[in-house]
């Protein structure tokens, strides 16, 4: 079989361990081809996806506009180890949606941009502490794994990262200014830079209250410290403008992904122009690589930008279809009696196996039962729908998915909670 193929030559048998679907009991999905809203296996069966590449294939897959004269695009090379005029124009193309991006860089991948805005800011500072929230996921460099969400919690003394680390890291709750007192409240002076989701997408989908991310810009300028946004997620999936626009705030660095770049193998991190002169070779700081900016890349970045421009409609069509979505589970749920929150912000939809209100925090997200929600991953599977395999991660809407897609959505959650027993009240 292939799992056991897989097994043998890579690490685990994949390249990240949430694709093991360890966190669900398994089976680790295997597949094989992608068109549209859909997810192949080797058999040819259909599965309606809603990973989606964990979030930045906003069309689909393969949509024409992306994946048409690829050898044309192509022909000039695809990494050249040189500044070029589309890769100026993209920086300026983004800095015209997120003004906050006075000067930017372009990276490979979201890790690898947050990495780099820490660098900045703690060479900007000349301070080392950093403060992230419980349930972030910022990539998997060792501070940004600390209380990580997604699936990549780590800890112990065989996690590869050395406990050194742990005394530049602090750790507090989101959208819990309190938290964020009394954690930094010995370690303030020592602050280079609060670290945070301006929108959570990796415990759930957890939208901050009224006056946090306000309160933390307060606090970062009170301190000394800079304000970093992981905007890896959010940006463009909450519009051109990102969740900086949505909440009207100017972060003094800002991390973006794979999602510029309809799913290739771009990111870029930028911010003030006077934090980012910190940056060889006008400064002493040093980021770069050989594939930062290369000529393909920047040129589906543009196609992406190119799109979105072109049909502004694409996000009220999403919109509508994660809307269906959510009120459809809404009902399911209310007829069943089940509790469980739904969640839906633009083309993201979310709920937890915990009864109550929506989740705030990490707490709220570990104490759903992981357990129910495997059961229902592998149910719905079965029943032709790819889920994340993993409670952490949220279900992801693109253009090409349709209200007939939906429907079949619901009608196999029907068809699994209409046939199991559920306790409303579990994991309270």
């Amino acid at each position: 079989m292939q799992i056991e193929r897989a097994r043998a030559v890579l690490a685990g048998g994949c390249d990240s361990p949430v694709r093991s679907a360890w966190g669900v009991g398994g089976p680790m999905f295997l597949q094989a081809d992608a068109r549209g809203a859909y997810a192949y296996d080797e058999a040819g069966r259909r599965y309606i996806d809603y990973v989606m590449a964990y979030g930045p294939l906003l069309f689909g897959h393969s949509h024409p506009a992306l994946v048409a004269g690829l050898d044309a695009l192509a022909a000039g090379g695809f990494v050249w180890g040189a500044t070029h005029p589309e890769e100026i124009r993209l920086a300026e193309r983004i800095r015209a949606y997120l003004p906050s991006m006075e000067r930017l860089r372009f990276v490979t991948t979201g890790t690898e941009a947050m990495m780099s805005a820490v660098r900045v800011a703690r060479a900007f500072t000349g301070r080392s502490v950093i403060l992230k929230f419980a349930g972030g996921y910022h990539g998997h460099f060792d501070l940004a794994l600390f209380d990580a969400g997604a699936s990549a919690g780590v800890g112990g003394a065989r996690s590869g990262i050395p406990e050194g680390v742990r005394r530049d890291v602090v750790v507090a709750r989101y959208d819990d200014l309190a938290s964020v007192d009394e954690r930094v409240a010995r370690t303030s002076d020592q602050l280079a830079a609060i670290v945070v989701e301006p929108i959570a997408g990796n415990m759930g989908l957890v939208v901050p209250g009224a006056g946090f991310l306000e309160g933390l810009h307060e606090r970062a300028r009170r301190w000394g410290a800079l304000l970093i946004f992981d905007e890896v997620i959010t940006w463009l999936r909450f519009g051109l403008r990102g969740a900086q626009g949505r909440a009207n705030m100017l972060p003094d660095l800002t991390a973006l992904g794979k999602i510029m770049g309809g799913g290739v193998p771009i990111a870029a991190f930028g911010g003030r122009e006077d934090v980012m002169a910190v940056l060889a070779p006008e400064g002493a700081a040093f980021t770069g690589g050989t594939h930062g900016g290369n000529p393909f890349c920047i040129a589906m970045a543009h196609r992406v930008l190119d799109l979105l421009e072109t049909h502004p409609e694409y996000y009220a069509t999403m919109r509508a279809v994660a809307e269906r979505l959510a009120r459809g589970i809404r009902t399911l749920f209310s007829e069943r009696g089940l509790t469980y929150a739904v969640v839906q912000q633009e083309s993201i939809v979310d709920f937890k196996f915990r009864a109550g209100p929506a989740g705030r925090n990490f707490d709220d997200a570990r104490a759903a039962d992981n357990g129910a929600y495997a059961a229902y991953y592998r149910a719905m599977l079965g029943r032709g729908v790819l889920l994340p395999p993993s409670q952490n991660e949220v279900m992801f809407v693109s253009s090409a998915h349709t209200a007939q897609d939906v429907d079949e959505t619901l009608a196999a959650m029907r068809s699994y909670f209409c046939g199991t027993s559920h306790d409303s009240n579990a994991k309270s």
